[in-house]
């Protein structure tokens, strides 16, 4: 089996146009058709529909496409084990992380992986799971952190969990709402802020405030970047949900107070470590997968430490 006939049949899936995907191939768009052609007639089958310019995989096409996508990832990936024996410098490495492990995490964890490794190039993405998991599937990151609720039942993606983090609402001090108890709904009217939440998080919202089926909570400011929400909760009167390690300094400081919520759902940050099945990580990123881990542990058995 050709693989680069492979990819060039992946390309054509990818881009439904012969001269985009010649281009992307780096081929004229002459011998981009003459690959494919060969490949169809190697194959014995028609694997795209070129009606009127309508380009579109047919079923046999499809059958292929799913197999062939399979084979040019173990190319890769076998390709990468023999640079990474071959080479044996740990090697460079680039990740994502969604808000609160950002926030939680990672100034600690790029603080020791520069200490100990000053050598070494790191990329980190921060973002959230949506679009770290793009990222992944693309090969542009080894793996990521974040909160992985969302995530469905994915037979091409490994999952590490890591301990949960207990999360709260949060005010600035001297905000209407401290010095006493209050409900959700007084919570939702001054707007709550936070990073894109899981839909179970969302679904538990939407009961608390008795909205009706089908209708979800709506946050009044949703932002993938925490520290702009944090510092927006701080100069207004929003409401802010948040995870307890990620404000441990405001807590402690005074800046922000743990509101007291009657009925609030228990909430936590359910976070992991996704990576790509039968991808073999990069020595450098085994060992920042240790230290997340590490890191992660030492945080949650921090977590008693904080204000009730």
């Amino acid at each position: 089996m050709d693989l680069r006939r492979l990819s060039h049949v992946v390309a054509l899936a990818d881009t439904l146009h012969f001269a985009r995907a010649a281009e992307q191939v780096h081929l004229s768009q002459p011998a981009f058709s003459r690959s494919i052609q060969a490949i169809e007639s190697d194959l014995g089958v028609r694997l795209f529909e070129r009606e009127a310019g309508d380009i579109r995989p047919t079923p046999a096409g499809e059958f292929v496409l799913e197999r062939a996508r399979r084979l040019l990832f173990e190319a890769r990936c076998m390709q990468r084990d023999v640079d990474l024996y071959l080479d044996s410098r740990l090697g460079d490495t680039a990740f994502g992380v969604g808000p609160f492990p950002a926030a939680t995490l990672l100034p600690r964890v790029l603080s020791e992986l520069r200490r100990l490794h000053p050598q070494v190039a790191l990329r980190v993405e921060e973002s959230n799971w949506v679009l770290l998991l793009e990222r992944l599937r693309a090969e542009d990151i080894e793996f990521f952190v974040a909160d992985v609720r969302d995530l469905t039942e994915d037979a091409s993606l490994d999952v590490r969990p890591l301990p949960a983090q207990p999360a709260r609402f949060f005010v600035r001090a001297g905000h209407p709402l401290t010095g006493k108890a209050c409900t959700i709904r007084d919570a939702w009217e001054y707007g709550v802020a936070s990073v894109k939440a899981p839909r179970v998080v969302t679904a538990a919202f939407s009961r608390a405030l008795g909205l009706p089926d089908g209708q979800a909570a709506v946050l009044a400011l949703e932002c993938d970047d925490f520290a702009v929400i944090r510092a927006v909760t701080l100069s207004t009167d929003m409401v802010l949900g948040a995870t307890d390690a990620s404000v441990r300094a405001e807590l402690a400081s005074g800046e922000l107070v743990v509101l007291d919520v009657q009925g609030l759902p228990a909430m936590k940050a359910g976070m992991g470590i996704v990576s790509l099945r039968n991808r073999t990580p990069s020595p450098m990123a085994v060992k920042a997968i240790r230290c997340i881990e590490r890191v992660a542990a030492e945080i949650s058995g921090a977590g008693d430490a904080l204000p009730k």
